[in-house]
């Protein structure tokens, strides 16, 4: 599913209206029926129930009397509510107010909370509620009449349509400003935008459906950067091929630098997860001391002994990995390694020094933090860094309360900045490569949210570097796949209490669903 922007959507909309020729109201006239043709579909049995149209008094407003005017002429009772002044509506609005009027329309004006108020009482019988409010040129908070109508949206048993996005929603970010209409379906126009797939937006969307309201395809392929929601179409698009004569050789080795004292299951998940992901062969590296515990668990990987100070990598380290990635497809590294200062320094020349495809998470990433120099000197395969909120704000020095207001931009901005792939962990991870795509993972649920699957993540990620896609997309697919483990997992057993081991040992079947997919396209 394609991701605009909105300021991408307002230059679809001005070079659909100034360059192709098609009339903005005949634009508006389409995206009204558009959202009346899906709630006659979507809501049945609502009809001939009352339906409340909330009409703000931009093109969101607009769209809502064309709105209106379809379902009156398909048999609903409809009453239409502006939140402003008729001298208020203007443009290809104010074109289908009048013509909503002037078709028996029943309108009402209600710019007073007081009026406001007396107009939402007498309606105890509502059937279906059409939120046609603030749109996506929404930023800042609302207030005032609006937010009165989007809390009484929101106390009503009826369902709520909204038109574009729901009101109170960022169509950017995702946040919400103040209020926000929970909705029980969303039609947007020509695209998705990012805010009705990112938290805490994708939780007032409800059912998603993209309309196609006129705007040629041509415009829309040009919009610029690229943005995606990742379902299973997408990710089975990105499956790298199995030959059927392949051999271990032909898929890929990943080498795993993990674990210290305390922190040694890091090492055996992130090992576990590269060995889930289809690669051929796995190395795991990490200290001495820990090995022969490790390997006792880990009887498919093959294992590194690396020097070890006192149950930590040590920086001496370095020229044994250094050898041993000559024979390797990708490295990743991070995962328990802990903050020593012989390790840190040791993760720092690695990432200078290795020109291998590389994924970098948890400790390894702590080790970055006032090095970011680092990534901007490095040659070679493009760089895999996958934080958690917390690590993210660290590396960035932004809160994360303000991290997790634009999490879309603070990873596009960071993977611009330093030229790598971001993987922004959490509820809809977000994906960002340096030339401006980014992608909004569209699987997983609150079972993630335990020790340990971060660690699996960066195993599979560089499971799927190793076996030969570009950095992009090996983080797409597997942010997917780890997502997808785990909604299976909880469909026959629940979200609570999700084991990160029992996710990687269910990537193969999740990975196996994906190719059915394809075949069956």
């Amino acid at each position: 599913m394609r991701l605009l922007f909105s300021a991408q959507v307002r230059e679809l909309d001005r070079q659909a209206i100034k360059e192709v020729g098609i009339p903005g109201p005949v634009l508006m006239e389409t995206a009204g029926r558009a959202v009346a043709e899906a709630v006659v579909a979507k809501f049945p049995s609502c009809r001939p129930g009352v339906v409340i149209v909330l009409s703000g008094k931009g093109n969101n407003g607009g769209d809502g009397y064309v709105i209106a005017r379809t379902l009156r002429d398909r048999g609903w009772q409809v009453h239409t509510l502006v939140l402003a002044q008729a001298k208020e509506i203007r443009g290809d609005a104010a074109i289908h107010l009048r013509v909503l009027k002037r078709s028996g329309g029943r309108v009402v004006h209600v710019s007073d909370p007081r009026k406001l108020s007396r107009e939402l009482e007498r309606h105890d019988d509502v059937g279906l509620v059409v939120d046609a409010l603030l749109g996506t040129g929404l930023s800042s908070e609302v207030q005032g009449v609006y937010r009165q109508a989007i809390l009484w949206c929101n106390k009503q048993p009826a369902p709520v349509v909204a038109v574009d996005i729901p009101s109170g929603v960022d169509a950017d970010s995702g946040s919400i400003h103040g209020v926000a209409v929970r909705a029980a379906l969303s039609v947007t126009f020509a695209a998705a935008k990012p805010g009705l797939v990112s938290y805490p937006g994708a939780a007032c969307t409800g059912e998603l459906v993209v309309a196609d309201i006129g705007i040629p395809s041509k415009l829309v392929l040009g919009t610029g950067a690229e943005g995606r929601f990742v379902d299973a179409d997408l990710a089975a698009s990105l499956l790298p091929s199995r030959p059927a004569d392949g051999h271990k050789g032909s898929f890929g080795h990943l080498l795993v630098l993990a674990g210290s004292r305390g922190k040694s299951g890091a090492a055996l998940l992130a090992t576990s997860g590269g060995l889930r992901s289809g690669t051929g062969l796995v190395t795991l590296a990490t200290p001495a001391s820990l090995l022969n515990a490790l390997m006792t668990r880990l009887t498919e990987a093959m294992s590194l002994s690396v020097p070890d100070s006192e149950g930590a990598v040590s920086s001496l380290a370095y020229e044994t990995v250094s050898a041993a990635l000559s024979g390797m497809g990708a490295l990743a590294l991070g995962p328990g390694l802990g903050a020593s200062e012989t390790t840190c320094l040791l993760v720092q020349r690695l990432v200078a020094g290795c020109d291998k495809p590389l994924v970098v998470d948890a400790d390894g990433l702590n080790a970055l933090c006032g090095h970011l120099d680092i990534l901007k000197r490095r040659r070679g395969a493009m760089p895999i860094l996958t934080p958690h909120p917390g690590e993210m704000s660290r590396l960035t020095g932004v809160s994360v309360a303000e991290l997790e207001r634009g999490r879309l931009k603070v990873a596009r901005d960071f993977a611009r900045d330093y030229r790598v792939v971001v993987v922004l962990k959490g509820a809809r991870t977000v994906i960002a490569a340096p030339d401006g795509r980014y992608s909004v993972n569209g699987s997983g649920n609150p079972g993630l949210a335990s020790g340990g699957m971060g660690d699996v993540l960066t195993g599979l990620i560089g499971g799927l570097y190793a076996q030969g896609l570009e950095a992009y997309d090996a983080a797409t697919l597997g942010c997917y796949l780890h997502g997808a483990a785990a909604d299976r997992l909880a469909l026959r057993q629940g979200d609570a209490g999700l084991l990160a081991g029992e996710v990687a040992e269910e990537l193969p079947a999740a990975r196996q669903s994906l190719t059915n997919k394809g075949d069956d396209s």
